[in-house]
């Protein structure tokens, strides 16, 4: 297996809702003609929001109603100021701010907010961490 992640699946309750929520962030939505799910291009890696009743049956697991916390899915920005700029626009969609902007321990400067679904975003600017001109995250070596 190549060490590589391709696409990211939400289980949403409401599919029309968490859609209107991303495009509202900006992001560019693809296939288009597909039913019954939303896809997003982020850099090299890919979203999809998909209906949680859908994707339980999919994958053969019982349906939960709550996202798990054990994860949070991860927005780095190209600056400390886009930080609080992210997390304004994600509340002013509806999402929900569980920690503010401010500096982290580990040098940098982060907020955390829940998106419609309850699914745990951290948006995080990290001075050792480069965004490509294409998105894409390059880690230090």
């Amino acid at each position: 297996m190549e060490p590589r992640l391709s696409l990211i699946t939400l289980g949403v309750a409401d599919l029309g809702r968490a859609t209107a929520f991303y495009e509202g962030l900006g992001w560019p939505r693809r296939v288009q003609f597909a039913q019954g799910v939303a896809f997003f291009q982020l850099g090299g890696l890919g979203l999809s929001l998909y209906p949680r009743a859908d994707l339980a049956k999919d994958a053969g697991v019982p349906l939960e109603n709550r996202p798990s916390q054990g994860f949070t899915l991860a927005y780095n920005t190209r600056s400390r100021n886009e930080v609080g700029k992210v997390l304004t626009k994600a509340e002013a969609l509806g999402g929900r701010i569980t920690r503010h902007a401010q500096d982290a321990v580990w040098g940098g400067h982060h907020g955390h907010f829940c998106d419609l679904d309850g699914f745990l975003w951290e948006v995080a600017w990290n001075p050792d961490f480069i965004i490509g001109n294409d998105g894409c995250l390059i880690l230090p070596a």
